[in-house]
């Protein structure tokens, strides 16, 4: 498994997250639940489950006001201004030299997305917690509607610390390289496009649905099981890109080569830039995903 610059596992455990917050250097909390529109058509919004109960400490991150910016050419959840995302994470007692692990509902869907941007901002020690809320409430452990008041934190943003790529070279990578589509089977073909401009996918990308990094109790697969999978679309072979609708569970899939040990670039703009824009071409049909 490949491991973040302080040797640790890019996931931490239920039980391991319990004890470290028990420890001298306990970790800052980070709350990413988020209401996924093309997983969760309704429901409570991530705010509203947070005040509802959330694991003793942790603090609320709203992913489309904190963790983007604004919706507009470069996509529906473009990268965050650098200093507004800094501010946040400060506000959250994020700090440089403390450890941070993140959590959301349980498949890390939305966790993932704050666990890229940190180590793109060059945070060295970010871990998602595994199987989130679900694995820490059936684990027997407390949650609490109390919020906490962090102490401010330090951490000042260096973006650039992981690569990206843009449309053109999203689309070099899909000619060279491999470029994995993360989102579900029936969008990667055309079926179906609930949110972005038009249906399809960027050609020459390989359908690798992000649900598929995870078993139905919304853990990680192994690192044998996720490297099979990715090995066997070409991971390893040659340089590995990733897009999904906006961002957002592209940065999933990041984190399941990750634990596979393989790494990848994201596509921030991902399809909903893509489509918007019409000199860019679509193409339907493929494998079921």
């Amino acid at each position: 498994m490949e491991t973040s610059a302080t040797g640790a596992s890019a996931l931490i455990s239920v039980a391991e997250l319990h004890d470290a917050l028990a420890s001298a250097r306990p970790p800052v909390l980070l709350d990413i639940r988020y209401l996924l529109p093309a997983f969760q058509p309704s429901g409570p919004s991530g705010a509203e489950e947070y005040a509802a109960g959330h694991l003793p400490g942790a603090y609320f991150l709203d992913l489309d006001k904190e963790l983007a910016g604004t919706p507009g050419s470069a996509g529906r959840h473009p990268l965050p201004d650098p200093e507004e995302f800094g501010a946040a994470l400060r506000r959250a007692g994020v700090s440089a030299g403390r450890p941070v692990v993140v959590y959301d509902g349980g498949p890390a869907l939305s966790a993932a997305r704050a666990w890229w941007l940190l180590r793109w901002a060059g945070h060295p020690d970010v871990r998602v917690l595994d199987g989130g809320v679900t694995g820490w409430r059936d684990a027997g452990l407390p949650l609490t509607a109390e919020p906490p008041v962090p102490e401010p934190g330090d951490f000042e943003p260096v973006p650039g610390r992981l690569p990206t790529v843009d449309a053109r070279q999203a689309a070099e990578l899909a000619r060279t390289g491999l470029l994995l589509d993360a989102r579900a089977g029936e969008r990667y073909r055309g079926e179906v496009e609930p949110l972005d401009p038009r249906a399809g996918h960027i050609p020459g990308a390989v359908s690798a649905p992000t649900t598929e990094n995870v078993t139905a109790d919304g853990r990680f697969r192994t690192p044998e099981e996720l490297a099979a999978r990715f090995g066997g679309l070409g991971a390893g072979e040659r340089e590995v890109g990733v897009y999904c609708g906006s961002g957002v569970t592209a940065a999933h899939e990041l984190l399941a080569l990750e634990v596979a040990g393989f790494s990848g670039v994201l596509y921030p703009g991902s399809w909903s830039e893509w489509s918007a824009d019409p000199e860019n071409p679509a193409a339907t049909g493929g494998l079921p995903g």
